[in-house]
């Protein structure tokens, strides 16, 4: 079976040919199996979320290969990247970014809806999700009627309402106290193991990553086992 996300070569910088021209990836070379979680830890500002960002589509790199379920990535048209991103990746980040006028359960049945899947089969699914990781129970809930850690687990079912091949997370329990941060990498744990998807998690956090799978360590611009 074929790796989920391989990069290969992957190189980024920023403002190249000018004074101020960062060079933050330097020939990335990883890869990430159906049903594996990988951590990738890194110091503030040494380039976890330019490689998730280059990974999840949401930005090309100046060389290499970004390959998702075989396919390169890297020399699709714009529309059929934005369908794969679309299709293949779920994304989540520090913050929730739940939408506020609109209740939990609603927050995981709007990007199916957008998808094309009717109604009650997408509210069965966000049901489905949401009562994997305990919040089923404030489905009817706006954003700022939960707590930190139950807006964080609304945002990983939503990450995985369109069931993608491929999950990336920046930094997911950042945010959250260290017993909060402990539950709802559990509740993440748990959809990823539950779902076989392969898992990217950008982390601060030695404790959490040491329960992945393997680790992975962003230094100057490569990517090393950790």
């Amino acid at each position: 079976m074929s790796d989920t996300l391989r990069l290969s070569g992957v190189t980024k910088t920023y403002n190249p040919g000018k004074p101020t021209a960062v060079e933050v990836l330097r020939g990335v070379d990883l890869a990430v199996a159906p049903g594996e979680v990988v951590a990738l830890v890194a110091p503030s500002g040494a380039g976890k979320s330019t490689l998730l960002h280059v990974a999840g589509l949401l930005d090309t790199p100046d060389a290499g290969q970004v390959l998702l379920d075989g396919t390169d990535m890297t020399r699709l048209s714009d529309r059929r990247r934005t369908m794969a991103r679309r299709d293949l990746v779920g994304f989540v980040y520090q913050f929730h970014h739940l939408l506020p006028e609109f209740t939990a359960l609603e927050n995981v049945v709007l990007p199916q809806l957008a998808h094309g899947t009717p109604r009650a089969q997408a509210e069965a699914r966000a049901l489905d999700l949401m009562d994997r990781v305990g919040v089923r129970n404030r489905a009817t809930h706006r954003p700022a009627e939960l707590s930190g850690g139950e807006q964080q687990r609304v945002a990983f079912c939503r990450a995985l309402a369109n069931a993608p091949r491929l999950l990336l997370a920046d930094e997911p329990t950042g945010n959250l106290d260290p017993a909060t941060s402990d539950r709802v990498f559990d509740a993440l744990m748990v959809l990823v193991r539950s779902t076989g998807l392969a898992a990217l998690i950008a982390t601060h956090n030695l404790q959490l990553a040491a329960r992945m799978d393997r680790v992975l360590r962003l230094d100057a611009g490569h990517v090393v086992p950790a």
